[in-house]
């Protein structure tokens, strides 16, 4: 059976790979050097050549990317890479929890060493030619440092927990992960603005004058009660403008990135703010979260009906049961059904996205939603002709022109 498994695993890999290329062909198929008419009055013929240019050499990139990571996974498979490390871990220690750690700390710490080039590239050659890196070498290593930091903490805490559960109730171990992953998931919900951001991010209260006096003012008038609303560094970064909403309860905060605030007027960002406002208000952020719980729960409890079945761990050439190697193995198995799942919720998401758009049509300005969204556009070199069936597929948020053609329709 696990021969079985293994070709099966084998064949999802290279479908995956293939399919995906192939999408990202046909997507850059979509791109002309001559201005379609329907996007004159947003982008100029120099901006939009500037974007379809900054597709392709990202398209280009793509293909190489994940050439490379395609072939090193069939060497893991094929030369017994996963088995590999699993005997260095077995070699140093025999508690299964820190073999397990081990493993992965191995295994994540060999993946970011070998891609770390490719982000470097894409970081500080392609991201710079575009003009959108303004990341400095120590802030980039700062990042690299923190995210070990917090990987180690709050991944590697979890594994050793999950892997306890599972010692202590063996199949039932689902059950009780399902509890402590939903409560870290609320928690960080709520906290992650509070807690993970300011290591990487200054955030500080938009001081009081004429943004903030409009968002308040909007916020009332919806019944909306927001007393935290914030600004973001991300200029540390890259020039590319963004706001999101967080948290949950007297928790919730409005953050605003100052490249936002610094290319916009304060009408167009109190109308971005109202689409955020409407995700709120129409209980989107609520209903995903819900959403991610459940599913969170049901692949849980399918990979507890297979956790000890040794073929799991066999068909990567580790003879006895093991979690952390049944785990690799369901997770390329289940990813086909995570496929259709997550296709269901991109259209969910898609269709959300158009109702916090009419929020912000019948409680603010459409016009000036449009505006925004046209500016958000061009300043990051968005492709406003995907193809349909790229955009089906991987698409949470509907293309531009189909937005600004709902909010008129309206």
């Amino acid at each position: 059976m696990f021969t079985t498994l293994f070709y099966i695993i084998i064949a999802i890999l290279a479908f995956e790979f293939i399919f995906s290329n192939y999408l990202s062909y046909l997507n850059s198929s979509k791109r002309s050097s001559t201005l379609p008419p329907e996007l004159e009055g947003i982008y100029d013929k120099e901006k939009y050549a500037k974007s379809q240019e900054y597709g392709k050499t990202n398209t280009r990139f793509s293909y190489i990317t994940s050439a490379f990571s395609f072939v090193l996974i069939m060497l893991m498979f094929f030369l017994g890479g996963f088995a590999y490390i699993d005997g260095i871990a077995r070699e140093i220690t025999d508690n299964q929890i820190l073999i397990a750690m081990i493993f992965f700390g191995i295994l994540m710490l060999a993946n970011d060493i070998i891609s770390t080039p490719f982000d470097i590239y894409s970081t500080f050659v392609i991201e710079e030619k575009f003009g959108f890196n303004k990341t400095t070498v120590k802030t980039y290593i700062l990042d690299k440092a923190k995210g070990y930091l917090l990987g180690g903490i709050i991944g590697g805490g979890m594994m050793a927990l999950i892997i306890w559960f599972y010692t202590l109730t063996q199949e039932m171990f689902w059950l009780y992960t399902w509890g402590a992953v939903s409560v870290f998931s609320i928690f960080m919900l709520m906290f992650y603005s509070n807690l993970i951001v300011p290591l990487f991010n200054k955030q500080t209260p938009l001081p009081d004058g004429n943004l903030r006096s409009d968002i308040e003012v909007f916020s009332n008038k919806v019944g909306f009660t927001l007393k935290n609303i914030f600004q973001i560094d991300g200029s540390k970064r890259s020039t590319k403008a963004n706001a999101y909403f967080t948290g949950l309860g007297a928790k919730k905060r409005i953050v605003l990135y100052d490249t936002l605030i610094n290319d916009m007027e304060t009408k167009e960002i109190v109308a971005v703010l109202a689409h955020e406002v409407g995700h709120y208000k129409k209980k989107h952020s609520l209903q995903g979260m819900v959403i991610s719980i459940l599913q969170t729960g049901i692949i849980l409890f399918v990979f507890s009906l297979f956790v000890s079945n040794p073929a799991f761990s066999q068909a990567l050439g580790v003879e006895a049961a093991s979690f952390h190697i049944a785990l690799i193995s369901f997770g390329i198995l289940y990813s086909p059904i995570s496929t259709v799942t997550s296709l269901f919720m991109n259209m969910l998401s898609r269709k959300n996205e158009y109702e916090a758009d009419k929020f912000a049509n019948d409680n603010y300005d459409g016009e000036e939603l449009i505006s925004a969204l046209k500016k958000l556009s061009v300043n990051n070199l968005s492709n406003l002709t995907p193809h349909p069936f790229y955009v089906f597929i991987y698409y949470s948020h509907p293309p531009l022109l189909s937005r600004i053609k709902a909010i008129q329709d309206k």
